[in-house]
């Protein structure tokens, strides 16, 4: 049974601002890939639970590639927000942008799609609110959201069936 509630993207809408530290790059001084995977599920997380008002778990990621390196001193700008919502599940769309501070460019560095399930405190999953796009191009990212979610289904199928084989021997 899917919550009664409806939302908009904005409800859910996340942004943080991190400043690249040393402690977070690599020997050439940019930010390491994992510290950066770490940021972004913190604020798809944000958006999850914004959107549901409860415990959301991280489920799937999809491809993450990195278009650009984040150099030190330069500020990660991450944004995300639901551009779905199913029955317990909602996909969150994410965005990342570098910002050069000296000389204020930004530059898209990375996009992709995390899903989240809606849970309680005992881990049950939890229907989330209906999702209503207002923009079109939340429109548009709400309708490819079913081919995504059809992929990710396929997906999760292969790797139970690999687990099977797995523990049968």
């Amino acid at each position: 049974m899917k919550n009664s509630k409806k939302k908009t993207a904005a409800d859910s809408r996340s942004v943080m601002h991190r400043l690249v530290m040393p402690k977070d790059s690599n020997t050439l001084g940019t930010l390491m890939g994992g510290v950066l995977m770490h940021w972004m599920d913190m604020c798809a997380a944000i958006a999850a639970r914004r959107h549901c008002n409860r415990y959301a778990m991280t489920v799937t990621v999809d491809r993450i590639q990195l278009a650009s390196a984040i150099q030190v001193g330069e500020v990660v700008i991450l944004e995300a927000e639901v551009t779905r919502a199913f029955r317990t599940s909602m996909e969150i769309g994410m965005r990342v942008v570098a910002e050069d501070l000296s000389t204020g460019e930004k530059r898209l560095c990375a996009s992709t799609f995390y899903s989240f399930v809606a849970v309680d405190k005992e881990g049950s999953a939890q229907p989330v609110p209906e999702l209503v796009p207002e923009t079109e191009e939340q429109r548009q990212r709400y309708r490819d959201a079913e081919k995504r979610r059809a992929s990710r289904l396929e997906d999760a199928a292969r790797i139970r069936e690999e687990a099977e084989r797995f523990r049968g021997g």
